[in-house]
């Protein structure tokens, strides 16, 4: 499958690429990708094959970005890392890639679900937005709260997740190296703090403008929710208050529901619910680029 990964960041201390994956024709809307990984792992190369080729067969190119990971970098820096690949794809892709810089839409699932929410709290927004099984508000007990869902798993002591910790910024996190880290945190209870620096009780009004459920207003791009009934990671809850605040807001948007959906519902490709949550997928888009 044919990509050219490029460099859309670079500081002194870290590089961050993309993976871009050209439409057959010139001028076609870009769709970028965030992959998810509770902000702690994972890498642009998540985007599935399959996910790839429809979108492609739709008429979109594709940008699969990178982002610096937690905890090693937090959420205020993320922010900044996708704004980073918006504007470059605003500013400076079009001058490499035959796309319409003016037709750029963000797509990401679980965290990448939530950058992607995020983004409608940029200046330079994407004209559209979709969250698979994503989440608007950080200050809930879903995230501040010990996780029962991960507490019914193996303990993973606080040493070990520190362990695993680098000393240095990384994009590029392997699950294998990584998940042990999010146990932890979901464990303990302590996730947003680590994502965030900021202890959740008592900075809560400093979180809550990592919170696009609470920013959402009219300028909030159309957006586009598809969540699971049964994740066990991110309640369904979270995107059904998302979709009533976007609603309170006047900004268009969608709510999917799967039923019975888990997390992650989107990687069993073959299910009709996720091939027909997908074709909803590219008509919203074709709708709004």
């Amino acid at each position: 499958m044919l990509k050219t990964t490029v460099s859309f960041k670079k500081e002194f201390n870290f590089e961050l690429k993309g993976d871009f994956y050209p439409a057959d024709e010139a001028n076609k809307p870009v769709i970028v990708y965030i992959h998810g990984g509770g902000l702690f792992w994972g890498s642009r190369e998540d985007l599935k094959a399959e996910q790839i080729e429809f979108y492609h067969e739709a008429g979109y190119n594709i940008f699969s970005i990178d982002y610096r990971l937690a905890p090693e970098t937090k959420i205020s820096e993320i922010r900044t890392d996708i704004e980073s690949a918006l504007s470059w794809l605003e500013n400076k892709g079009a001058n490499e890639f035959k796309y319409d810089p003016e037709r750029i839409a963000v797509i990401g699932g679980s965290a990448g679900g939530y950058l992607a929410l995020l983004s409608g709290l940029f200046n330079q927004k994407p004209k559209a937005i979709v969250s698979f099984y994503g989440y608007g508000d950080i200050t809930g007990n879903w995230a501040t709260k010990p996780s029962p869902h991960y507490q019914k798993m193996t303990a993973v002591p606080a040493e070990l997740a520190k362990m695993l910790v680098s000393d240095q910024p990384i994009s590029v996190g392997p699950i294998e190296k990584r998940y042990a880290i999010y146990m932890y945190a979901r464990q303990s209870g302590n996730w947003i703090e680590q994502i965030s620096g900021l202890h959740p009780v008592i900075f809560k009004d400093k979180l809550l403008q990592y919170c696009p459920a609470a920013l959402a207003n009219a300028e909030f791009p159309p957006t586009l929710l598809l969540h699971g009934t049964d994740d066990e990671d991110v309640p369904y809850e979270q995107s059904v208050v998302m979709q009533e605040k976007l609603q309170e807001a006047g900004v268009q948007s969608k709510l999917i529901t799967i039923p019975g959906g888990k997390h992650v519902f989107d990687e069993n490709w073959g299910n009709s619910d996720v091939q027909n949550a997908f074709k909803e997928v590219v008509q919203f888009l074709d709708q709004y680029l």
